[in-house]
Order: structure tokens, then sequence, then C-alpha cells
């Protein structure tokens, strides 16, 4: 007869493990499943219906608030389907997806309700949205909010999309006075257009690419946003800080008491200008990767906390527009691809330089559940989704992009050894993903962000 654990109901599912990665620390515990939620923890339970191998721990499902998942409208560069399916074989059981380089982008509630209407049946993970601030839409962008987007993404120079276009200094002063009157969160692309050079003959160059956009671009669109969330009193974002000089502007407005957070990427903290080849866009993005040096300074910011959190940035792009043949790196389309990869890749970092896993795993899991705002994720506690991952962290494979689970397969971390393994995701306490059989259903829901008109969200 199954334990009923106290609470004189059998869990549906009884999951055991001897670290169990619960508030900030390593326990053994037994976690209990019902109704696709955590019905509470128990001590360690040999005989639980899941026992994880000695080789695995069990952790929250990670959270990644920046995937651009590209549908409806530009599904030949990602999609639905496939972007969750990364997602879940990386251990990520939430997302939220970018409204940009979708068609329509998600700036209106029209485009809003056509993103929602191409999920349906296609979430392998949660899926929640930003929504676009554009010259265009100032001035309703409460609407967006109402329709439950959980913030509004903006370029302060050129998106690379006609569609989407960026916000001078005077209409980002707009967006954020707009959004401080009802504590919308505003999140920034953050490089200064005065500060950015089109060379025409960046050609395979990746050293004339990276000096295309030096750090003072990033320096100063992040002061330009402190600057002007601290006279209208909103909350602001930093997007994909690459700069780790720029973590001084962030670390002042931080202590003054401005409402600012920050991030940054995988690519950021794992690869490196000096080690990277020409002529690959596999490796291009914007703001670009700079060198080691910059790299140890972005490590530090996530360890005094100045950075909140790390996200994938995941932006793919079909092979053409990545890798021509000409190699032209001011041509190619700009973005990385690494939902699948980026606990991984950091994780393998860390370890080098002796970060234990229980430092990096709020960078995954509480730290971006914060910034969008979605409570009760990246964490295990009764109560919250049965979002779970049993990873291996001393495990060790060489990726292989046409192997993951990208629609165009290309990763910069392509051949590369990287340490640990995602041996189960479990979404809503229901099987999504295995190692050895991938995908194995799709149980992901949309998230709306509760506001005053609409006060529960859909999940």
């Amino acid at each position: 007869m199954r334990e009923s654990y106290g609470d004189g109901m059998s869990p549906a599912l009884a999951l055991a493990s001897r670290r169990v990665f619960l508030d900030g620390g390593f326990s053994a515990a037994t976690v209990l499943v019902r109704d696709g939620r955590i019905a509470g923890l128990a001590p360690f339970d040999p005989d639980a219906d899941l026992v994880l191998p000695a080789d695995e721990v069990l952790l929250p499902g990670l959270v990644d608030s920046h995937v651009h998942l590209n549908e409806p409208g530009r599904t030949d560069w990602e999609g639905f389907e496939t972007g969750t399916a990364a997602a879940a074989a990386g251990g990520i059981a939430t997302v939220v997806d970018m409204p940009l380089n979708s068609l329509p982008v998600t700036t209106t509630v029209d485009a809003l309700a056509a993103k929602r209407a191409a999920t349906v049946g296609k979430l392998a993970v949660d899926v929640a949205y930003w929504g676009g601030a554009v010259p265009e839409n100032l001035g309703s962008l409460r609407q967006l909010f109402a329709a439950g987007v959980v913030g509004v993404k903006c370029f302060l120079s050129p998106s690379g999309i006609d569609e989407f276009g960026h916000l001078d200094a005077a209409a980002l002063e707009s967006a954020l006075t707009e959004l401080a009157a009802f504590d919308g969160l505003l999140i920034a692309h953050a490089e200064d257009p005065a500060h950015l050079h089109d060379d025409p003959a960046i050609g395979r160059s990746y050293a004339r690419f990276l000096a295309s956009r030096p750090p003072i671009s990033e320096e100063s669109a992040i002061a330009a946003v402190a600057a002007a969330a601290s006279r209208t009193g909103a909350r602001a974002h930093i997007v994909h800080v690459s700069d780790g000089h720029a973590l001084e502007v962030i670390r002042e407005a931080k202590a003054a008491g401005i409402r600012l957070t920050a991030e940054t990427c995988p690519h950021y903290l794992t690869l490196r200008a000096e080690d990277l080849p020409d002529g690959s866009g596999t490796v291009k993005c914007c703001p670009p990767v700079r060198d080691g040096h910059n790299q140890d300074l972005l490590w530090e910011g996530l360890l005094d906390g100045t950075i909140d959190a790390v996200v994938s940035d995941h932006s793919p792009a079909t092979r053409d527009l990545k890798e021509r043949e000409d190699g032209d790196l001011g041509l190619a389309w700009g973005g990385i691809s690494g939902v699948q990869t980026g606990l991984r890749a950091v994780w393998t970092e860390a370890s080098r330089r002796g970060i234990p896993l229980e430092t990096v795993i709020p960078w995954f899991t509480t730290g971006p559940a914060g910034i969008a705002g979605i409570p009760g994720r990246g964490v295990i506690r009764e109560g919250a989704p049965a979002h779970l991952v049993s990873f291996a962290p001393d495990a060790a494979s060489v990726v292989r992009a046409a192997d993951l689970e990208y629609r165009n397969k290309l990763s910069p971390w392509d051949g590369a050894t990287l340490r640990g393994a995602v041996r189960t995701t479990w979404v809503h306490g229901e099987t999504a993903y295995t190692a050895d059989r991938g995908i194995t259903g799709r149980y992901g829901r949309e998230i709306l962000a509760p506001t005053p008109i609409r006060t529960q969200e859909s999940v």
C-alpha cells in the first residue's frame, strides 16, 4: 500500500532524491506531486515511486525570460513546436517569448491574439509573453498589459527589422512615464546608436564587427535608461548585458534606489572574442561577444548580485541568413541559438572557476522568474507548479548541433564538451522530455500576467 506521506492522500507521484535543490541548497527529500502541482515535501523515501540515481540532482524547472520563438510569421526560423522542445531538453519549463521577430510583432492586442492562437497544441513548456514598445503604440501600452503581457520591450537602436522601430530619448521618457502610472515593466535593448559604426569593410573579420559595436554604446544607453527610470519612477530592465564595464552604471543605479535589473547570457559568459572564428555568423550577436577580461567582469557582476539572471536570448534564423557563402559578418543575421545548452555551458565555465552549482541555479530560476514577475516558478515549494528537472552535474558530453531540437541546427557550442546532462524534465508533473526518448508530451500552458482587469492566469 502506498505511503500517504502524512496528509491522508496519496500523491500522483512521489519523486525522491538525496540532492533536491531547496531554499538555496541541496537536501535529501521526497517531492510529492498531485494535480500538476507540488503537494508537499517529505523526508527522503527510498521506496518512492521514482528515486533519482546517485549521480543526479533534482532541480526546479528552469525559467528563461528571453526567447525568440518567431511564430507566427517566421516559423522557418524557429516556432513554438521546436523552440519549446529545445527548452524542455535544456531543463527549462517556462519561457517568455519576445515580441519580435514574429510577424506581426507583438505591439498590439490583435498581434498578441494571433501569437496566442499559434501556440495551440505546440507547447512542450509553459509560455508567457513580452509585448513591444515602439513609437507607434506609445500611449496604448496599458492595453497590452491588460491583454496579458508581462512587460514591454524596446530597442534604443535599430532592431534590424522595419516593423519594430526603436525609441529615441524622448520616446523612452514617454514610455517610462506611461508605464510608471500602472507600474508596468520596460525591458530595453541598450545600445546607443550614436556610438555604433556602420563599417562597409567588416567582411569576414570578427574584430571589425566587434569594433563596430564598442562598449561605450552599451554604457551610454544603460545610463540613459537608468536616468529616465529615476526621473519617472518606473521599473526598467536591461537585456543581454555584454559589456562588463557597464555594470558600474547598474551598481550605482541600484544603490541609488532606482528600480533597475539586468541580465546576461551564456554566450557572453562562456565564449571569448579572441577565440571566435572569422566569417561565422553562428557566433554573431548584438551586442557582441567581447574579450576574456570583459567576461571576467560579467562573472564578478553575477557573483555580487549586480546581474540578476542568466537567460539564453535564443534568437535563431535560417542557415542562409546566418552562414552566408561570403562569410560577411556585417550582413549576417545576428543572434545566438542557446536555449537548449545554456545551463550546461554556464555550469561548465562556473565549475572551472570553482563556483558551486547551488550558486548557479538561482541565475536560471528565481532570477528570470523575478524579472518577468511570474510567481511560483523556479522553486520546489508546496503549491508551485510541478516543474522539475533531473540533472547529472558531473556527466559530460560533446554538443552535436545536428542533434539539437532547434529548427535550424546551429550552435556556437557545436563540438564543445560541456559538463552536465539534463536527464528528465517534468512539466506540470508530466514527463515532457527524457534524454533517451526526447520529447514525450506537450504539457505546456500559456501564462497570462494578472492585471486589475483580469486577475487569473490561464494555468
